[in-house]
């Protein structure tokens, strides 16, 4: 049913950008072709889904077909919606005439060659954007730093700095080389702190034997903390028993071991320097609408009320639904999850727009309540849609200093 909706919602719209090609020819071999195009995008996003996957996920060819697909659907879409900004003005005009002309045949006035030519060169915006975005996109990693002010810092931690890196999701990984690019630089921030906050794997724990020992070579004087996304727990694949996908969590959480990550499963550990000290609290995932296993009350059991504390959490939804406004001040959360939807429109200091606004409050960069921040991770990989628009593969680096904020 849901293949039989989708192909008619295409059709419906593939019919209806194609009067803007109309405009400009009626030589029947290009229709031809253009319904021929669409049929193979069609097909081959059908062949695609019912072909093996590797590891039953969205990587290899269901992902390229996934990403042809969107080019000309959300095109098209554009196109349609234009043509049909114009019959809401074309058919009302029409029906005037009928009724108070002298003509006796109903006709509607013809397209404008102009709305026509701005309908297909707006569209080719977001269709040269989603190419890029597979082939280019997906693995331009950008670090972005940021400098965040607590006036009850502990003093030895004035400059302390972390890395934060989300969303690896090494089953849509491709191409060796531009990941170890990636890795590498994380490594060259040489920062104090790494954390990872959740979705190692899209489905299943042997995603990462082929990167594990490549990640592994990530490390800070204070260590590599991490914890679980949603994605990690195995719901989203279709088990053989309940026993198979306990064993395959497992041997995820002891990937992060053998890598030297230590996993935080509603747990807390110090980081102490000179005396003083910061806690770390890492829980499982919790989300408005996924899974919610995390546990901050035993998740924070020992920390003292007055302790500077960092969260590491999944979903931007827990800081925003619990976290904000706990009992407990949490100064910094950290987490990832949106992947800023892979697609959007960033230009720092004028615009940072993406879809997936209208479903996270919390959806990409730093966001600030009574002086307790979050920061969401862009991700580092990359789900479904096997690139990224706008909305690039990001490597945080979060300063921490002592003071009011200058600003």
């Amino acid at each position: 049913m849901r293949w039989i909706i989708l192909i008619l919602l295409y059709l419906l719209v593939d019919i209806y950008a194609y009067q803007a090609f109309r405009i400009f020819t009626r030589n029947g071999w290009f229709g031809i072709a253009y319904f021929a195009v669409s049929a193979l995008v069609i097909a081959n996003l059908f062949y695609q889904f019912n072909q093996p996957a590797p590891y039953d996920g969205l990587g290899g060819g269901r992902g390229y077909a996934i990403g042809i697909f969107l080019a000309f659907f959300v095109s098209k879409l554009l196109v349609a919606i234009l043509m049909l900004g114009e019959d809401v003005v074309r058919v009302p005009f029409a029906g005037i005439q009928k009724l108070f002309g002298s003509s006796e045949n109903f006709s509607l006035p013809s397209r404008r060659k102009f709305l026509g030519t701005l309908a297909l060169g707006i569209a080719a915006i977001p269709f040269a954007g989603f190419l890029y975005g597979m082939f280019r996109g997906r693995y331009n990693f950008r670090v972005l730093n940021y400098t965040l002010y607590f006036e009850d810092l502990p003093d030895a931690f004035d400059g302390y700095r972390i890395t934060q890196i989300s969303d690896i999701h090494s089953g849509s990984f491709d191409h060796e080389e531009k990941i170890r690019y990636g890795v590498n630089l994380i490594k060259e921030q040489d920062t104090d702190l790494i954390v990872f906050t959740g979705d190692l794997v899209n489905n299943i724990a042997d995603e990462m034997e082929n990167w594990k020992g490549l990640f592994s070579e990530i490390s800070a004087k204070d260590g590599v903390y991490s914890i679980l996304g949603n994605h990690d727990y195995g719901d989203y694949h279709q088990w053989s028993s309940d026993q198979a996908k306990a064993e395959n969590l497992q041997k995820l959480k002891d990937t992060h071991g053998q890598m030297g990550w230590n996993l935080l499963l509603n747990e807390h550990r110090y980081l102490e320097k000179n005396g003083q000290r910061i806690a770390l609290v890492g829980v499982e995932n919790w989300g408005a609408g996924f899974k919610q296993v995390g546990d901050l009350a035993k998740a924070e059991q020992g920390v003292a009320a007055n302790d500077f504390k960092i969260l590491l959490s999944h979903d931007p939804s827990h800081w925003n639904e619990q976290v904000k406004n706990h009992n407990n001040k949490y100064h910094l959360t950290m987490s990832g999850h949106t992947h800023g939807m892979q697609f959007g429109i960033e230009i720092p200091g004028w615009i940072k727009w993406s879809p997936v606004k209208y479903r996270y409050k919390q959806w990409a960069g730093i966001y600030e309540h009574n002086g307790r921040y979050i920061n969401v991770n862009r991700g580092f990989g990359f789900l479904a849609y096997p690139g990224r628009v706008g909305i690039w593969p990001e490597v945080s680096v979060i300063e921490l200093k002592k003071g009011p904020n200058p600003a």
